[in-house]
């Protein structure tokens, strides 16, 4: 009988915490173009507890016409209007790459996810950044504290996704190739 009891009340707490929980409300995606660097940002806001449901606006009213007046009232609606985007002007190649700012895959690693960012700069490889990289332990963190210098220092000097391995960072050195080659990818 009591592992009924407690089953159950699990479930209904499981129940309750699922409804009740802040920010499970319906999210709010915004996506931004930028053409001069030919990047796509996606940003995404959950709404508050506070928002409304719905608006509560009263419909509109139409204002009667009479037949001697000959004017009308028109009550305008709001339609959504779509903003165009431009075409990215007509880039030239210096390098084997084209400029802009490319992002790469996500990799899994063994503590966590690796992704990079590459700035491409006259067709050749100007920054990387490390986007998300393995910090939620004191050993990973000391690690790709040690090897994240080495790992952009060498894919600037080599200008590829080619760089050797850090020792001690095996797995973070692989998702940083991976990441890294996917972004190349992008901008050749």
């Amino acid at each position: 009988m009591k592992k009924i009891v407690s089953s159950t009340a699990f479930i209904a707490v499981f129940a309750l915490y699922t409804l009740f929980r802040p920010g499970s409300g319906a999210a709010q995606v915004a996506t931004t173009i930028s053409p001069s660097t030919n990047t796509l940002q996606t940003t995404s806001s959950s709404q508050t507890q506070n928002a409304p449901a719905a608006s509560t606006a009263p419909p509109p009213q139409n204002t009667p016409v009479s037949a001697s007046s000959k004017t009308t009232t028109q009550t305008a609606a709001a339609t959504p209007t779509r903003a165009s985007v431009a075409p990215p002007a007509q880039q030239t190649r210096k390098g084997p790459y084209v400029d802009g700012t490319y992002t790469g895959s996500s990799v899994y690693v063994y503590y966590g996810y690796v992704q990079v960012q590459a700035t491409i700069k006259d067709g050749a490889i100007a920054d990387v950044q490390f986007l998300s990289h393995p910090n939620d332990r004191g050993y990973s963190i000391m690690v790709n504290n040690y090897a994240m210098p080495l790992l952009r220092q060498e894919a600037l000097s080599t200008q590829n996704a080619n760089v050797n391995t850090v020792s001690g960072a095996t797995e973070t050195s692989g998702g940083f190739q991976q990441s890294l080659s996917s972004a190349l990818a992008k901008a050749a």
